[in-house]
């Protein structure tokens, strides 16, 4: 379906040509470059085939109530499409993607759930679009390049700001930034002012990528002995190693005896 936000005629040209390479049994999507967008494994499509994709899914660790709505930022080659509708097939989810090429590219090469009433895809800008949720969604998951770097709109204060009121009480969002960006400092620091100190980052295993995490409210789950039994639990139960996820996220953040702590920004 198309929306209202989608972007006018003039600024859709701008935007980058989608096209697909494979390699062995890969297969990922570019935009305007070689830089890898999205990677599927063809024998087992609902695999979460780069690393920081894998990272991006740390949400699960911190709630204790699977979402009932997914919103999507990106849709990409529908990575998370695949596995939430493999793994959390009760979950609903809305993708917001703004590049046609892109979805079509993965209409058709990329193995995505069908369209029905548990995925939608939309095409419309995602800075503009999560404007309408208030309070709807349970889970933000922003995964937005242009083919050379993060969308600038999806790192300011007031897209952080459009996204917590588009989440539901407990909500939480989860976006993909580059540690190496010499602005993710600022980045962090502008999703605290937004979220109230309640931001987690969790380095993916490899390339220098993180997944960060914002809450609506406190996390459901925070006490280490639950958090490790948590991620015990998830590990077996998704495939994905959620133990080494928790891990990286207590290297990487404040934390005393009982969790991680969370400072007002």
């Amino acid at each position: 379906m198309t929306h209202p936000y989608r972007r006018s005629r003039f600024f859709r040209t701008l935007l980058p040509d989608a096209n697909v390479s494979e390699s062995g049994n890969i297969r990922s999507l570019h935009l305007g470059t070689a830089t890898v967008q999205s990677s599927m494994n063809i024998h087992h499509p609902a695999e979460l085939v780069l690393s920081y994709s894998r990272a991006m899914m740390a949400w699960l660790l911190f709630t204790d109530v699977l979402p009932q709505h997914i919103t999507h930022i990106g849709l990409g080659g529908g990575s998370f499409a695949r596995w939430i509708a493999a793994h959390l097939p009760q979950t609903r989810q809305s993708a917001v993607e703004i590049n046609p090429q892109v979805i079509a590219i993965a209409r058709t090469s990329f193995c995505l759930p069908p369209e029905n009433g548990q995925f939608e895809i939309i095409e419309a800008d995602g800075a503009q679009y999560v404007k309408i949720l208030r309070g709807s969604t349970d889970v933000i998951l922003v995964d937005a390049f242009d083919g050379v770097q993060i969308i600038d709109e999806m790192v300011e204060n007031e897209f952080f700001a459009d996204c917590r009121r588009a989440l539901s009480d407990k909500g939480i969002f989860v976006t993909n930034w580059w540690s190496g960006d010499k602005r993710y400092a600022l980045f962090i620091e502008r999703l605290r002012q937004v979220f109230d100190g309640r931001v987690l980052a969790v380095p993916a295993e490899t390339h220098g990528n993180v997944a960060v995490l914002a809450f609506q409210a406190a996390p459901a789950v925070n006490d280490w002995d639950k958090l490790k039994k948590h991620a015990d639990q998830l590990s077996g139960q998704y495939g994905l190693d959620f133990r080494r996820m928790l891990a990286a996220a207590k290297a990487q953040n404040p934390h005393g005896g009982k969790g991680f702590r969370f400072q007002a920004a």
